[in-house]
Order: C-alpha cells, then structure tokens, then sequence
C-alpha cells in the first residue's frame, strides 16, 4: 500500500533538533487512523519492547506504574498472566508469542536463562520473533540492533572479563559467533559491515557521547535503507523510528542528562564491585 499524503505530510526532522518531533504516543495514535491493518501490525512490533518492559514491571510488582507507550494495561497483564497460568500456549490476541514461552521459563525456578537476566533473556525473544517478520526492513532493523548491542556486549564482556554467554542474546550467526571468538576482530571482519564503527564507539570514555554516537549509527542506518523508498510503509516506520532515536533525547537538559549518567555510572560500578 502507498501512503502518498501522509508521507508527503511528514515533517523533515533531525537527530539533534526534537522541535516539532511528535511524542511517541500521539504519533502512533495519528498513524492508527492512517495505516491498514496488516502495516499497524508492524508499527505494534516496535511498540511491542514497551509491552515486554510494562510485563517485567509488572511481574516484580503489581502497582508498578506502567509506561502508558505500551498497549496493555494493568488490567490486561492480570488478566494475561491468569491465562498463561492456566495453560502454556493461552489463545489471547493480545499475547504476541513469545510473551508465554518467557512467562513459562520465568515461573519455572528450575530455569536460570544460563546467567542471562531477565531482561535480556526477554529481549532475546523479542529479538527472535521480530527478525522473523516478512518485511525485509523490519528484518534486517531488528537484526541491525541485535548485533550493535551484542558486539558492544562481548566488548564489555572482554573488557572486564566477563563470560560473553551471559550477556550475548538470540542465536543469529553473528550471535553465535560472539559467544565462542577470541579472535582479535571478533571473528566478524567481513560478515558485520559496522565492526569498526562499532569498536571505535565504544572506546569513548564519555557515555553521553557515546550513546549519541550509537544513535547516529541508527540513524545513518535507517537514511540508507530507505533511501529509494518514497511512499512505502517502510518510509513511515523508518519516520517512526527516528523518532523514536529523537524522543530518547527529549527530556534531557544537560543538567539532568549529566545526573542521569551519573547515576548510570554509579550504577555500573556497584555491578562491577558485586561480580569480584
């Protein structure tokens, strides 16, 4: 389907410029009314890692206050859990699936992700089911983020000599290959084209910086992949995406963002203290 007026009306927007950029909610509640059903299918996919994080809040805490970007509610997740405590394949609309097989291995206490957290054991799911989406474009975003975060995960990982099978999720060959490499290059010279940007980011001292940085990797990333794409549903979830990148940013003064990453910082450095 082409979407000749609504990308026409779409504004130009940049990275370092969030005026005029649409919240994430008020821009997914615009495009409900624009898109066909089978393309706000893949719209619901990116919005879905709000659902995953509302379900983790949840499962810790029932009154935990749930990110409203996240189409499921309070009331929908106790509805949903009493359904996956019933049966391991509950048939629910509103349960994509692999919601139920985390929810299984979550509540058996003979599972322990192989050291992998929570979160990520969750995100590798996530990760999975959405790189098995027919839309190339989704595809390849969803496998372009893995790998980002998975290579800068081993690095981490080599760094302070941590095990890379804790850290390293889903099973795609670049996946695969991180958690076994002690290759210098990480054994993906030639199979991930971002290698060398990647490391080179991540020897930035500064986390802000850094951060940025990785954001405009995902950004140049999306110019590229859409670049021949004028009307087409992957134009308008490349916008969405980008968004998304700019709304990361939003809320940060530099005073706040300077405290943020203070407490990251501090954050870090406890989890270093905890594993020695």
């Amino acid at each position: 389907m082409r979407y000749y007026y609504l990308i026409a009306g779409l504004p130009d927007i940049q990275l370092e410029d969030p005026k005029g950029v649409s919240t994430m909610d008020a821009l997914k509640t615009d495009l409900e009314e624009q898109l066909s059903d089978e393309d706000m299918k893949l719209l619901n996919l990116i919005y879905a890692k709000y659902d995953n994080r509302n379900l983790l809040f949840y499962l810790q805490n029932k009154d935990a206050e749930l990110n409203p970007l996240g189409a499921l509610k309070a009331d929908d997740w106790k509805e949903l859990v009493s359904l996956m405590e019933e049966s391991e394949q509950p048939k629910d609309s509103r349960l994509l699936p692999y919601i139920p097989d985390y929810y299984q291995a979550y509540k058996d206490e003979n599972v322990s992700f192989n050291g992998i957290s929570d979160e990520d054991y969750l995100a590798g799911l996530y990760y999975e089911y959405a790189m098995q989406n027919n839309n190339e474009f989704l595809h390849n975003w969803f496998e372009f983020n893995l790998n980002i975060n998975n290579l800068l995960a081993a690095i981490a990982c080599r760094k302070y000599g941590f095990e890379p099978q804790q850290y390293i999720i889903g099973n795609n060959e670049i996946a695969q290959i991180l958690r076994k490499s002690n290759a210098r290059d990480f054994g993906l010279t030639g199979i991930f084209d971002e290698l060398d940007a990647v490391v080179k980011i991540s020897e930035e001292s500064n986390l802000l910086s850094r951060e940025k940085q990785i954001d405009e990797l995902k950004w140049n990333w999306l110019e590229e992949h859409t670049f021949f794409d004028y009307f087409t549903i992957e134009r308008v979830l490349s916008f969405v995406l980008k968004c998304e990148l700019i709304n990361r940013w939003k809320p940060l003064t530099q005073e706040k963002g300077t405290k943020i990453f203070r407490e990251l910082l501090d954050s870090l450095k406890e989890d270093v203290r905890f594993d020695e």
